[in-house]
């Protein structure tokens, strides 16, 4: 059973992480909105958590190899449970500025991404270490995460009501360091966790070179980066649903904090039970079909209900449902990644699609509170759930998602447009996708996983 405990530690780490996250997620909004009773400087503060992601992940990917993944997580875990921990205590010493809040919520999300990645890109290798399937491993990953966002939103929003929301971000930090300490004590032995041996000396040149590698790889491959440019706007409209939308319905229409808890539990109970779904039956369909219905359906009519209703059960059965179609487009998409992605450029390409997916997260939070201070709650919902409906139409509209059902795999060979590449490509030895079943593909590669770049909370 030793060889199962890297995975298990793992999967334990990205639950207590994620579960702290859901709690930042409602926590923080609902915080702001307490102190300073402000939408617009709801929205302010999520600009500022989110925008660092977006650096982290455009820079980051090197560095998660060059300094070992399993340090990267650890280190990663250990300065959010700091930065986290610090806001309340501050606000009860009665010394923090709003900006003192601005500035520890952008060195959280900066932080937090590398963390993020580091795991997700371990899963693969932890899967071959413990005997199992990566298709297996990745369910798991996927649904332990779904599942603490679940639990997460539920406790957050009893714990706001009957606590207070510095409470709530009391235990988000603690979940941090439980999630560093389990890394850090179970994920040994694994060679793709440690640090690689870099093959030219550390420069910014070198440097600069590795990070183009992911970049030229993720803007070689077009489905790829449709997926990309979809997710993309998918997040940056969510950041602003959670961030302010949600909470100022709630303040204004609903129950308040224990509502958005119970709503954001829901989605998430959707999300497990979508991807439970998927795992069992929804994988015998055509890849395509599954993911344009159930896109459609997982984001935009929340919107709707929201603008049109002032109760909480159609909110509540329009969020169930459409978490159980969200569920479904993780394992579909990470299925993409991991067959179209080399595991050498794992690390790389990965940063490359988290900082492209999560790009108009720090606007969608700035914008949803500009657009409610102008034009109100109901203004700002349809509108921005009549721009989220638009881009999950991507997959009916461009070309590149009909090879969505193409179930190739490709080669740790050169990168399109690096030197490489022109030098394999004169001696006719460039790397080409390969179909599964083909002698040459690693077999750790497998066409079900979940999706790191997923939309979604």
């Amino acid at each position: 059973m030793g060889h199962r405990t890297p995975l298990a530690a793992t999967l334990a780490a990205n639950s207590i992480s994620t579960a702290g996250t859901s709690l930042t997620l409602i926590g923080v909004p609902w915080f702001v909105l307490e102190t300073t009773g402000s939408a617009g400087r709801a929205g302010v503060v999520a600009f500022c958590a989110t925008l660092p992601i977006v650096v982290a992940a455009l820079i980051g990917g090197p560095v998660i190899d060059r300094i070992g993944r399993r340090r990267v997580a650890v280190a990663s875990d250990a300065v959010c449970a700091l930065a986290i921990a610090a806001i309340p205590l501050l606000h009860f010493a009665g010394v923090l500025d709003f900006w003192m809040l601005c500035a520890l919520m952008a060195l959280n999300g900066f932080a937090h991404t590398p963390g993020n990645t580091a795991r997700y890109v371990l899963i693969p290798d932890l899967a071959e270490h413990a005997g199992t399937t990566l298709a297996r491993a990745a369910s798991l990953f996927d649904a332990v995460s779904r599942g603490a966002r679940m639990v997460g939103a539920a406790l957050a929003g009893v714990l706001i009501a009957f606590a207070g929301a510095e409470s709530v971000l009391l235990l988000d930090a603690a979940t941090f360091g439980l999630s560093a300490l389990l890394v850090a004590a179970g994920v040994r032995g694994i060679r793709a966790a440690e640090p690689r041996k870099a093959e030219t000396p550390v420069s910014v040149r070198a440097y600069g070179t590795e990070l183009r590698e992911g970049y030229a790889h993720l803007f070689s491959n077009r489905l790829l980066l449709s997926v990309v440019v979809m997710v993309m706007f998918m997040n940056g409209l969510d950041q602003g649903w959670y961030a302010v939308l949600l909470p100022v319905h709630a303040e204004a229409e609903l129950g308040g904090a224990t509502d958005i808890g119970l709503l954001t539990a829901l989605f998430g109970a959707g999300g497990l039970t979508g991807a439970l779904l998927y795992g069992a039956v929804g994988h015998r369909f055509p890849r395509r079909a599954v993911f344009t219905a159930c896109v459609i359906l997982c984001g935009a009519p929340r919107y709707l209900v929201a603008a049109v209703t002032g109760t909480t059960l159609p909110l509540a059965v329009t969020m169930l449902l459409g978490g159980i179609a969200g569920g479904v487009l993780n394992p579909i998409l990470t299925t993409v990644i991991y067959e179209r992605v080399p595991d050498r450029l794992r690390s790389r390409v990965s940063g490359a699609l988290t900082a492209g997916c999560e790009f108009a997260m720090p606007l969608g939070g700035l914008a949803a509170g500009l657009l409610v201070e102008g034009a109100g709650a109901t203004g700002a919902l349809v509108a921005m759930g009549g721009i989220y409906f638009l881009a999950t139409l991507s997959p009916l509209v461009f070309p590149s998602w009909r090879t969505l059902d193409d179930q190739v795999v490709e080669e740790s060979g050169p990168v399109p447009g690096t030197p490489e590449a022109e030098e394999a490509k004169e001696s006719g030895e460039s790397g080409k996708p390969r179909k599964p079943g083909d002698s040459s593909v690693p077999p750790q590669v497998s066409s079900s996983a979940p999706s790191h770049p997923s939309p979604g909370p």
